[in-house]
């Protein structure tokens, strides 16, 4: 009863301090709506049941946390993801990785079989189980062990199905895969921390069910994997790549559609289990909240990230650190990680100014936290707003809700950590990323953000 009441009370203060409209998007042709599902929501397989919402969050965040091979996989990469030669002929292309967040409805093929894949704004390349051995990589614990990779797609049973030669565009996007006896162009991509998919580079018919009531969209002769052997912590039917790059679900739909490139979605609070938020594309993804703040995306190490520059921090307000620093926009991201240029001055301000009694972080893994334990409904936390302001004029408020969380019952933690030699490199997590309208609009080249809430979008979409 004490974790539902902690978990209502930061609810309720969330509800007070953020925007009370709703995430708004244009009806009418030229865009669709899916539903974005968090691994922890109820309509997730790979939902632990016996976990507690604070046990989840914990677990989120060691997810988080685990940057070692983050690191490496960011410090390691090229500007075109240079490939790397694969044993067994294939092309290994190093993208980077992490335990995804967040998955979505996908309908291959004709007639149509329906795969639950990872959604990840971190990667380009869209792929899907051709095989038993296709993908599901194993899993974090026991509610995984049966989850994910269980359907398969069967090519030979689509009428809209054919595989890409080696001349394409779509296969010399993947840096120089390798070319079968037909000339047919087979792949091999893996990701920052030894995951990877092999197969067939092919087309076929992408269709999704529109949240908006329109319903199916169908999409003709996308670019995907066949994936054919897979290794690793996939544990889902396949992967939609919806990064920057050229072979994007995102870039593909504006290259063979009129909705142009560009998707936004709506992250509900990780407290709201029984809601998924919303993943929008073409004219639906158009954030035109009232405060709606846009940055210019800047060049990135490597081709599939939304990299935009940040430039300063400040407490309710008042300024507190000025330091130029790229960061990476990224949905599958749990925890937000800053410069320590931003980071220190920001936590110590904080301290100076939140008058609850300091707490060990469970299991040492963040530095600030607060024993919240016993505290009514009605208390405020005494907790600021944090504005992180980027180039362009694009200041983006943060309410307590997207910098602090509940990890364990009674202890509040601040969610932004330093980034550090084992993970170099500024990231934009989804906490904070919660109860924002964002957009991703490659053709503007720009990111923008607007407050909205998220769930009452969701529920009306």
């Amino acid at each position: 009863m004490e974790a539902t009441t902690m978990l209502l009370l930061f609810a309720l203060l969330a509800g007070q301090r953020g925007c009370t409209c709703t995430a708004s998007v244009a009806t009418g042709e030229g865009g669709f709506s899916v539903d974005f599902i968090h691994r922890d929501s109820a309509r997730s397989p790979f939902r632990h049941p016996a976990l507690s919402p604070h046990a989840r969050a914990l677990a989120a965040a060691r997810r988080s946390l685990q940057g070692e091979v983050l690191g490496r996989s960011y410090s390691g990469a090229s500007p075109a993801a240079a490939p790397v030669s694969a044993a067994d002929g294939g092309v290994e292309s190093k993208i980077i990785t992490r335990s995804f967040e967040y998955l979505m409805y996908v309908n291959v093929g004709t007639p149509p079989t329906q795969l639950l894949a990872i959604a990840d704004t971190g990667s380009d390349l869209v792929w899907v189980n051709c095989s038993s051995n296709g993908g599901g990589g194993g899993g974090d614990g026991p509610a995984d062990a049966d989850a994910g990779g269980n359907v398969v797609f069967q090519p030979s049973r689509s009428s809209t199905y054919s595989q890409v030669s080696c001349q394409s565009n779509a296969c010399q996007a993947l840096s120089q895969a390798s070319c079968d006896a037909d000339s047919e162009c087979q792949y091999q991509y893996s990701y920052g921390d030894g995951s990877r998919t092999i197969g067939v580079l092919s087309t076929e018919t992408f269709s999704f069910v529109d949240g908006g009531g329109k319903g199916q969209v169908r999409v003709p002769r996308v670019n995907f994997g066949c994936s054919t052997d897979s290794a690793g912590t996939f544990r889902s039917d396949g992967l939609v790549g919806l990064g920057a790059g050229p072979v994007s679900l995102v870039s593909q739909l504006g290259a063979a559609t009129h909705i142009g490139r560009r998707f936004s979605y709506c992250l509900i609070p990780s407290y709201d289990a029984n809601s998924s938020s919303t993943l929008n594309f073409g004219s639906r993804a158009v954030v035109s909240e009232p405060g709606a703040a846009s940055t210019p995306l800047v060049p990135s190490d490597v081709d599939s990230y939304y990299t935009v520059a940040l430039e300063s921090v400040a407490v309710d307000g008042q300024e507190v650190a000025t330091h130029d620093s790229r960061i990476i926009v990224d949905s599958g991201t749990t925890l937000t990680f800053l410069d320590p240029g931003l980071l220190e001055p920001l936590v110590t301000e904080l301290e100076r100014r939140i008058k609850l009694q300091r707490v060990q972080p469970p299991e040492q893994l963040l530095q600030l936290c607060y024993d919240v334990q016993g505290k009514s409904q009605t208390e405020d936390f005494g907790i600021p707003d944090v504005t992180l302001r980027f180039s362009g004029g694009a200041a983006v408020t943060l309410r307590p809700e997207n910098t602090f969380s509940l990890l364990q019952e009674g202890t509040l933690c601040l969610v932004l950590v330093p980034v550090s030699e084992s993970q170099p490199v500024s990231i934009l997590g989804n906490i904070a990323q919660q109860n924002f309208h964002v957009g991703y609009d490659l053709d503007a080249r720009t990111v923008t953000f607007a407050a909205a809430d998220c769930t009452r979008s969701s529920a009306s979409s």
